[in-house]
């Protein structure tokens, strides 16, 4: 399965002109393109995108310092946003209940 730039570039909320930067930036993305040169990106692409969205957008890193992460240490570094992504689902989980729970609480006050 292949990814457009578009629809990779909307899955992250930027500009398609961002994720040529980050492809011509960072070594791990390598999309198929097509004789047209159109970019195609595997879900591996999407996930090194992941990633690098991680690392620069939400920790705050420069494009230097997510590349020596990448390069220096990068099964640690994957393993880690791994974790915090699980970890951010779990919160949103717990959260949904919590709010399910006051939603119950409010029913059978209002009874």
């Amino acid at each position: 399965m292949y990814y457009t730039i578009g629809e990779v570039a909307n899955m992250f909320d930027v500009k398609t002109s961002l994720i040529r930067f980050w492809e011509k930036e960072f070594a791990i993305i390598k999309p198929f393109k097509n004789k047209k040169g159109n970019r195609l990106f595997t879900p591996s692409d999407v996930d090194n995108f992941h990633l690098i969205f991680h690392l620069v957008k939400e920790k705050g890193m420069t494009l230097k310092g997510a590349q020596k992460k990448l390069e220096e240490n990068h099964d640690d570094t994957v393993n880690n946003f791994e974790v915090i992504s699980k970890l951010k689902d779990i919160k949103s989980v717990l959260l949904e209940m919590k709010e399910n729970l006051e939603k119950d609480d409010e029913l059978k006050a209002d009874s």
